[in-house]
């Protein structure tokens, strides 16, 4: 069954000042069954909009390449169907796409993401073992397994007030990279301590639990739970504990 679907989708740029200019544009296409919101931006393409930009890659949740807000919330446009999002809007009013908001703009639905290679370049990477036959308990292994399953979608980074809202892009890493940093501070081979650049360098503190990050995740990570609060509950045994700043300056180690 076929019916006509309006969308509302910004388009613009950067002047050369930087100030963004550009305005919300209605689109009506006609939608199939089983539709998500990247095929509607495709129909879009061909019959209207040719030049609308737009990233994507995959279009099977796997690159985090068409992440953008939908209805005034972070989603991967591949993998939000249209049937519930008709259901969240009301009659007769169109479906709102715009780009992610905590990212400069580059042009209608596509941001700069490039401040996430820098931050991730400012992580010490693993420090384990010379030798490459590492073994460790499976149980250990399952653990860091969750955080392996980001896709770099950065709508944990997009959703964070923190940055969103504060711009603490210098002082703040941000949820996708303390998944990261939990990944490599969990590892039972590694010997590298991260803890205090967690604390200065990246900023943890700034972060007052919210949980919207792991709302948005859709690799389903439990950010807030198992990574971020882990890295707090660290920072807060080196820094602030008094009994393990004792053992520390005794010498003895748990």
């Amino acid at each position: 069954m076929t019916e006509d679907i309006t969308f509302k989708i910004f388009r613009g740029e950067p002047d050369n000042d930087g100030n963004i200019i550009g305005e919300m544009v209605d689109y009506t296409v006609p939608m199939d069954d089983g539709m998500v919101v990247l095929d509607v931006i495709h129909r879009i393409q061909a019959e209207h909009a040719p030049d609308l930009a737009c990233r994507w890659n995959c279009k099977a949740g796997k690159c985090g390449s068409c992440s953008a807000e939908v209805n005034g919330k972070p989603r991967l446009m591949c993998m939000t169907r249209m049937e519930d999002i008709l259901e969240e809007t009301e009659e007769g009013e169109p479906i709102l796409v715009k780009p992610m908001q905590a990212f400069p703009l580059t042009r209608d639905l596509v941001t700069d993401t490039s401040w996430a290679y820098e931050m991730n370049k400012k992580m010490v990477p693993i420090n384990g073992p010379e030798e490459l036959d590492w073994n460790f308990n499976q149980r250990e292994a399952n653990r860091i397994q969750e955080f392996r399953s980001c896709i770099e979608c950065m709508l944990c980074v997009n959703t964070c007030h923190v940055l969103r809202e504060h711009e603490k892009f210098d002082e703040f890493a941000g949820p996708r990279f303390f998944v990261r940093l939990a990944g490599l501070e969990m590892h039972p081979l590694d010997t590298e301590n991260r803890i205090p650049e967690i604390k200065e360098d990246f900023g943890i503190g700034y972060c007052n639990i919210t949980r919207c990050c792991t709302d948005v995740c859709p690799a389903g990570i439990n950010i807030t739970d198992n990574a971020i609060i882990p890295l707090k509950e660290r920072v807060v045994t080196e820094y602030y504990d008094p009994l393990a700043i004792l053992a520390k300056k005794l010498g003895i180690r748990k």
